[in-house]
């Protein structure tokens, strides 16, 4: 698999240019790199703001529903999320809608102890509670989350073919055991879509903010909850499922997600070697669960 290349390079002068023809009372704050992955690049802003631009443009869209339903959804949540304070619009400088959020004083999950997360395990428990209601039907799409399981087998098997795991047998087989669970048979739900630790900010112990929606979309909520393996350890996803109401084949299914999404996590270890740890996390969790 061809790792993403962005197809425009998100310099300092590119921000600061388009913030001065956009929102020229920001473009003299200091602007730090914070980071370019798969799909944005992120340049702090100040001290409390950051901007937030696509780098391919299949990722714009994405931006476009962020911008579009975190409104809606943010008053309903028990954490902060990154609701854009700021609008950036298609010019002649980029191509693409670009937003300006809030900085969160945090760091990513996946720089914590695994055992230490057990200590928010049941706030992000209540963030899904809160989350996985029934959504509208103009809800963003998104044909990889949320969605039934079995269409994604040949996917996996390319994925596992490619890694070349030592246990991708077992994989595999624990994979189809879990995804033959019954489907979900309620509403749509909203969901996260990439809940995963480094979309999760802590500070001082405790959940601080959930980030990075957008794979926002709705189905089955069992996609959003593999970041119980993802996340935690045995004792943490004890505390994240005792709080949520979710029955044994919606639990199944999750699993499955979680070794799938562990998988997909491995793709790319040298260009994201954070993203290639959680899923060697992941599949070790989902692995020893029976």
């Amino acid at each position: 698999m061809v790792h993403p290349v962005p197809e425009v390079e998100v310099t300092e002068l590119l921000a600061r240019t388009l913030l001065a023809e956009q929102h020229p009372d920001l473009a003299d704050l200091p602007l730090t790199w914070a980071g370019t992955g798969w799909d944005n690049a992120l340049w702090r802003v100040g001290e409390h703001l950051a901007a937030r631009f696509p780098v391919r443009a299949v990722a714009a869209p994405l931006v476009s529903h962020e911008q579009r339903w975190l409104p809606v959804l943010a008053p309903r949540l028990p954490v902060d999320v990154p609701v854009p304070v700021r609008v950036g619009r298609p010019s002649a400088t980029y191509p693409w809608t670009w937003s300006v959020v809030p900085w969160f004083d945090a760091v990513a999950a996946h720089h914590t102890s695994v055992p230490g997360r057990t200590a928010w395990a049941a706030d992000l428990a209540d963030v899904f509670v809160a989350l996985h209601r029934p959504a509208p039907d103009d809800a963003p799409a998104n044909p990889v989350r949320g969605v039934p399981l079995a269409p994604r087998e040949p996917a996996l098997r390319e994925r596992l073919d490619a890694l070349a795991l030592p246990d991708g047998d077992r994989v595999l087989a624990r994979w189809r055991e879990l995804a033959a669970a019954p489907g979900w048979v309620g509403p749509d739900l909203w969901l996260h879509g990439d809940p995963h630790p480094a979309n999760l900010l802590v500070h001082d112990g405790r959940l601080r903010a959930v980030i990075d929606f957008g794979d926002v979309t709705s189905g089955d909520p069992a996609s959003d909850l593999s970041t119980a393996w993802l996340t935690f350890d045995a004792e943490g996803r004890a505390a994240f499922r005792d709080r949520l109401a979710y029955d044994d084949a919606t639990w199944r299914r999750a699993q499955a997600w979680a070794l799938h999404m562990a998988v997909v996590l491995q793709m790319h270890p040298v260009e994201h070697p954070t993203l290639a740890e959680i899923g060697r996390h992941g599949l070790a969790q989902a692995l020893a669960d029976d």
